[in-house]
């Protein structure tokens, strides 16, 4: 897979807004463990804009820089130490839901529509994300899957709200700037040379 100049500037445009998403902060609703923070809207508005490989690298960009120590997670935290709390599983299952948001987006597709940015938001930055997130968190807090999973039900409806914002942000991106979005290349169908053409 060969990675262009203009990838590496998409990649690096959305670290920095899921970054930038970061800067209002977190809510820690009845004390939970793990915050609630905008940066899964910009990790799934990478997969859709994106694509699942560079979504899941400009959540990777994020990450790397965050473990050496940029405070580039809500409430200006950073170091590697933010990969070792409750919450952990959670930054992990940001990658992997940009990349399944991205896949459900694009692949197959030549274009953004509503009901595939959809799907791909609920999948990928709903449940792939407690998915790998969940587990975590139960394992370090010593809760059983079903507790974890019952306290997580708190975040559910913030993000099926972010998932609406998503389709809306990604349907009005589209509009206003397609260049934005790599779809898919198709090779152009040859045209039959006199040898090979049906009679």
């Amino acid at each position: 897979m060969k990675t262009t100049l203009n990838d590496i500037t998409r990649i690096s445009t959305f670290a920095a807004i899921i970054a930038v998403l970061g800067i209002p902060g977190a809510i820690s609703p009845f004390g939970m463990a793990v915050p609630i923070t905008l940066q899964t809207l910009g990790v799934m508005l990478a997969g859709a804009i994106l694509g699942w490989w560079r979504g899941a690298a400009s959540v990777l960009v994020v990450l790397v820089l965050t473990a050496a120590g940029l405070p580039l997670l809500s409430g200006g935290r950073g170091g590697i130490g933010v990969f070792f709390v409750p919450s952990s599983g959670y930054l992990l299952g940001w990658v992997a839901g940009a990349a399944v948001v991205g896949a459900i987006v694009h692949i197959g597709a030549t274009r953004p529509v509503w009901w595939r940015v959809a799907l791909g938001a609920v999948v990928g930055g709903l449940l792939v994300v407690y998915a790998v997130g969940i587990p975590v968190m139960a394992a370090m807090l010593g809760l059983s899957l079903a507790d974890a999973t019952i306290a997580n039900l708190v975040f559910v409806p913030g993000d099926a709200v972010k998932a609406g914002l998503t389709v809306m942000l990604t349907l009005a991106v589209w509009k206003a700037y397609p260049r934005a979005f790599v779809t898919p290349r198709r090779e152009p169908v040859a045209a039959p040379t006199p040898a090979t053409a049906v009679r």
